[in-house]
């Protein structure tokens, strides 16, 4: 390939060429270029030109200066003019013209000039501005994390990439491995239990070697012996111990200390009278380690500055405790008065007898101090003692309200009172002085009604009256105290004030939920005993105070409050519905049947009291009362719900034919919402469908009757008539999350995946808040994407009870236990009547909890009664279930959940 011939040798260059101009060989200069060299000019030619230079420069002078000046600069012009007085004047006056003009324009110019420089500072900032907010934020840096900053290396060409040399071995032969063996073995070889050099290819004994280290360590310590008495003086147990106790200070550290030494220093020398310059002084050296430098600069800045309390309290915090003893004496010399001083010499004594001495000596120095009084009083052991302490002090500093109250509490009650009345006419702007005579009085079994009211009207005369919400706040005070007469009695008083009559009720509800947050529930409950007073008619606040005994009162008060609401209530059916169950659960049937005979006769057609009687019978076996009160319901109250519970009896009961003649005289009467699930179970699918059309005629907006249709059909395998009856469903029912959620689930069933996805999507945009999507959109995604969806769902749905199970449930299926507990907990608190949380919550304390954590959800479980739930309502309603407990339900449901297996 090399010897062949190239095709352009021998051919005319084309137009244009120039030879080597793409190797860059052109212009070069050659002698044929510039012809052949002359010889340069010689001495005296050089000397003559010079010459003829000077004389020309000579002949024209000044001419010179007048052609090369600028026209435009007149500097210089007049400089060979005589400067005289009119030319200073005009000078001055000039300048004085420029400096006002410069004034004049001085907030312009300095304005832009700031403008600009803001500009360049954003455009090109400086690195230490870059850096100022990290060096604002170095004063949360602790000391640990300081010291555990690394050390400034050498980084530089670490990054580079290193030449790839190609490795290349020799081998070797056997002869050398001895030689090397002998090379590398230490002197320890010749001692019995010496470290052996292990040879190359051999296992590595670490124990041998952690002996080994142990005997060099040894030998060490015993070099390190006391040569003259032949002991050592080293612990050897505890030496690398002191070892690490000695701190090594860094070059960095030892600069810092040097420099705010000389800045300290330079502190006190301009101001020796300066005590915090001193303190902070002595606290540098204690933080170098040198304390006797810092006992020295303290003992100094106590000479310099005697009257300052703060610096002789540094010297006795650095000094030991004699010493320190013996610096508060003289301190109290110079300051008598400090009370600070006279606490730290009470608290160097050690017995509380030289700490008596102490602090009487401070009393008869500092006899208005209330802290030197108290803590002389709290020394006292006996009672007789502190109470002719405090008539001292009481006498001595009359206007201090903790005294007062302090001597009334260890008087008798006739003394008590004289006490707190003679505070009362001290001091009369004090609302504890009053707040303790209630107390007092309800301690010793008096009515403190008036003294409540005489209290209120006494401080707003002198001025000083509380507002209603520090009453309130001084009521749950008393409440946690035990004084919950004297609760009551404050909150009867001032509930009302400053409050307009249209407001009453919306703010004393707020003030009870405001108490019951604050675990105040005896405040609650007179504020809601206030309510009912003021509205004795009002169904709401009698619910919300029965809920409050349901929860934090007891069988009794709950039974008594719910009798009394029912004679001021009679048409509230809640009411009578909650007394009944009440003495139900209480195992009390007869009453509860009596209190359902009484609201028969309050309100006759209602359907709510005609179920939960039939309920009541049902539940205690007697169905035969149970059908005979439906049948009864049936002609005074004829709804829907009678019709199907009607029907479900008799299902329960076994009477297939009876219920499925009552479903149709149902469907001839009202728009049952059940109508084909008994035909369904019996395989008569062409009969419920039949139903299902007439009811869905007569009732379209119901979201059940649509799902229950299209699963019928589903099941008998017309996936096609299911999809076209929930797109009806929807179109009847917009913005309904269920019967999105089925179509979806209907598609999925069938391996429809995409198109499930699909609708998932256009079901997202039309309820985009809807939790029960988002937690099944969540699963239709893949593992790796499953985490940002729950992000997107819980921010979208607002913290949806079935998307926080979700996201417990993918905590669980990554084996972080706590972390998916406190997720149910979440559910549970989002929506109590939700019952799947409930299961899922069991099922995963089954697997992951102990019996504490069962029991306790189980009881929470018991108090919160829930209802609803997909898969809890197909356990209860499940006719096998019937009569079972609430527990039994939730074992049975957390058992029927599908396995949380995450694919």
């Amino acid at each position: 390939m090399f010897g062949a011939t190239k095709d352009f040798l021998g051919k005319p260059a084309p137009a244009g060429y120039i030879a080597g101009l793409g190797r860059g060989a052109t212009g070069f200069t050659t002698r044929s270029d510039i012809g052949p060299a002359r010889e340069g000019p010689t001495e005296a030619d050089i000397a003559r030109l010079q010459e003829q230079a000077k004389r020309k420069a000579a002949e024209d002078g000044d001419d010179d200066d007048e052609r090369y000046q600028d026209p435009d600069n007149e500097t210089g012009l007049f400089n060979t003019a005589p400067y005289e007085a009119d030319d200073e004047e005009a000078d001055q006056i000039y300048d004085s013209i420029d400096a006002k003009l410069d004034e004049r324009r001085k907030a312009r110019r300095e304005a832009r000039e700031k403008e600009m420089q803001d500009k360049l500072n954003k455009e090109r900032p400086k690195i230490q501005d870059q850096f100022a907010d990290l060096k604002r934020g170095l004063h949360s840096v602790s000391a640990e994390e300081w010291e555990n900053l690394p050390e400034v290396g050498n980084i530089a060409g670490r990054g580079r990439k290193k030449a790839n040399f190609k490795e290349k071995f020799t081998p070797v032969p056997d002869s050398l491995l001895p030689r090397a063996q002998e090379e590398m073995a230490t002197t320890l070889d010749a001692q019995p239990n010496g470290l052996t050099t292990p040879a190359p290819g051999t296992m590595t004994n670490f124990r041998e070697i952690g002996e080994a280290n142990k005997q060099v360590l040894g030998l060490r310590l015993d070099r390190m012996a006391d040569s003259a008495s032949g002991q050592t003086t080293i612990d050897p147990k505890g030496y690398l111990t002191d070892l690490n106790s000695v701190v090594v200070k860094s070059a960095a550290e030892i600069g810092d200390l040097k420099r705010a030494r000389l800045l300290l220093k330079s502190v006190v020398s301009a101001d020796s009278k300066h005590a915090p310059g001193w303190i902070a002084a002595a606290r540098l050296e204690e933080h170098a380690g040198k304390l006797t430098d810092a006992r020295q600069i303290i003992d100094k800045g106590c000479q310099e500055c005697p009257k300052s309390e703060d610096i002789w309290l540094e010297a006795a915090r650095l000094n030991s405790t004699d010493n320190a003893k013996k610096i508060l004496a003289n301190a109290v010399k110079q300051i008598p008065q400090s009370v600070k001083i006279w606490l730290q010499a009470v608290q160097l004594e050690t017995t509380v007898k030289t700490k008596k001495v102490v602090i009487r000596r401070a009393l008869d120095y500092v006899p208005q101090s209330v802290k030197l009084w108290k803590t002389a009083i709290e020394m006292e052991d006996d009672p007789n003692n502190a109470k002719i302490l405090l008539a001292r002090a009481v006498e001595l500093v009359p206007m201090s309200v903790d005294l007062w109250i302090a001597l009334a509490r260890l008087e008798t009650y006739e003394n008590a009172k004289k006490v707190l009345n003679k505070a009362r006419s001290t001091i009369p702007t004090s609302y504890e002085i009053w707040i303790t005579a209630f107390c007092l009085e309800e301690a010793n079994s008096k009515s403190v009604e008036k003294l409540v009211a005489v209290a209120v009207k006494q401080l707003a005369v002198k001025e000083a009256a509380l507002t209603r919400d520090q009453w309130l706040e001084e009521a749950e005070r008393c409440e946690k105290n035990g004084f919950i007469h004297t609760c009551q009695a404050i909150v009867r008083t001032t509930i009302a004030m400053g409050v307009e009559e249209p407001d009453l009720k919306s703010t004393w509800m707020e003030d009870a939920e405001s108490a019951i947050a604050h675990q105040s529930y005896g405040t609650a409950r007179a504020i809601y005993a206030h309510a009912l007073r003021t509205f004795p008619h009002k169904k709401s606040i009698w619910r919300r105070a029965a809920l409050l005994e349901k929860a934090h009162g007891t069988r009794d008060s709950l039974a008594e409050l719910l009798a009394r609401s029912v004679l001021s209530c009679p048409q509230a059916e809640v009411l009578w519905l909650m007394s009944a169950k009440e003495k139900w659960l209480g195992g009390d049937v007869p009453a509860a049947r009596a209190i359902l005979g009484q609201a028969f006769e309050a309100n006759p057609n209602s359907e709510q009291i005609w179920l939960a009687a039939v309920k009541l019978e049902a539940e205690n076996g007697e169905h035969g009362r149970a059908e005979l009160l439906l049948s009864r319901a049936r002609e005074n109250a004829d709804t829907a719900k009678v019709w199907v519970k009607s029907a479900v009896l008799e299902r329960q009961l076994g009477k297939i034919t009876e219920a499925v003649q009552l479903l149709d005289q149902g469907l001839e009467k009202q728009a049952v919402d059940d109508p084909g699930q008994i035909l369904v179970d019996r395989g008569d699918n062409q009969k419920a469908r039949e139903n299902y059309v007439k009811a869905l005629k007569s009732c379209p907006k119901s979201v059940p009757l649509w799902i229950l249709y299209a699963r019928l059909e589903d099941k008998a395998g017309l996936l096609v008539k299911a999809r076209s009856l929930l797109e009806r469903g929807r179109i009847l029912n917009p913005k309904t999350p269920e019967l999105w959620l089925e179509s979806v689930r209907i598609e999925l069933r069938g391996n429809n995946a995409q198109a499930g996805k699909i609708l998932m999507s256009k079901a997202l945009q039309e309820c985009p808040s809807s939790g029960l999507l988002w937690s099944e959109s969540v699963w239709l995604e893949t593992r790796a994407q499953r985490k940002g969806k729950i992000v997107d769902a819980l921010k979208k749905s607002e913290n949806s009870a079935h998307v926080l199970i979700t996201a417990a449930r993918l905590f669980w299926s990554d084996r972080q236990v706590e972390k998916a507990r406190s997720w149910f907990l979440r559910a549970e608190k989002a929506d109590a009547d939700l019952g799947d949380a409930w299961a899922w919550h069991y099922k995963f304390e089954v697997e992951h909890g102990d019996e504490v954590r069962k029991s306790d959800l189980v009881t929470r479980f018991k108090a919160s009664e829930p209802r609803h739930g997909e898969h809890w309502q197909s356990v209860t309603k499940d006719l096998k279930n019937v009569g079972k407990s609430q527990e039994e339900m939730l074992i049975l449901a957390a058992a029927s959940l599908p396995a949380n297996t995450v694919p």
